[in-house]
């Protein structure tokens, strides 16, 4: 691996890290299209390689941070993470059948489209600071 390539992927690993951890985004975001239009990855490469660099090392250093301050409910991320496996498990399924043009553009449109909700859709509501006052106000329904 040349220098060029090894401070390219270092770069796109701080730049997801950082979002990841400023905005609560997936990594994928960021690593899946640097990978590809960067680094000339596939498109099924760059998704199983984003998958690889995402598992718990990355992930829990953040964990750690926003756990201490009182933001993760268990409960939901029990929850969401079993949920989360199982979608994984069939969507890699599904992601490795498709070619990797109709992958990409199904990556594209995904990200258009969230894009185009958060950015026009979105009404701002009234949410609860911490995990433990939205449980209670959940509870209380």
């Amino acid at each position: 691996m040349d220098t060029n390539t090894i401070l390219l992927l270092l770069i796109t690993g701080l730049a997801a890290g950082m979002l990841s951890g400023l905005i609560g985004i997936g990594g994928g975001i960021l690593i899946v299209p640097a990978l590809v239009y960067l680094l000339a990855f596939s498109q099924k490469a760059a998704q199983g390689n984003s998958l690889a660099i995402l598992l718990l090392p990355v992930g829990l250093l953040g964990v750690i941070q926003y756990y201490k301050q009182g933001y993760v409910d268990w409960r939901v991320v029990g929850l969401v993470a079993l949920g989360f496996a199982l979608g994984s498990y069939f969507g890699s399924k599904l992601a490795l059948s498709l070619s990797d043009l109709m992958l990409k553009k199904v990556f594209a449109i995904i990200l258009l489209l969230l894009s185009l909700k958060m950015l026009f859709l979105d009404k701002p509501k009234k949410t609860a600071e911490k995990p433990s006052e939205q449980a209670a106000k959940i509870h209380k329904t």
